[in-house]
């Protein structure tokens, strides 16, 4: 069986037509969207992706032609 989505932020069970007609999904109020993007702002989230040595000297390799 399918759980019904949840509010990242509060846990709060979202109805199924929010998936389509909310403004805010996947949030369940503009307030926890705000708290979202707060959370990203101070650095409490963060992509992190392991670079291959390979993308690693291509990234230098990059930034030493550009200087």
């Amino acid at each position: 069986m399918v759980r019904a989505p949840t509010c990242p932020i509060c846990d709060r069970e979202l109805a199924p037509s929010s998936i389509t007609e909310s403004p805010v999904f996947p949030f369940c109020s503009v307030r926890c969207k705000q708290i979202d993007l707060l959370r990203w702002c101070r650095g409490e989230y963060a992509v992190v992706d392991r670079l291959l040595p390979e993308q690693l000297a291509d990234q230098l390799a990059d930034q030493d032609t550009a200087e």
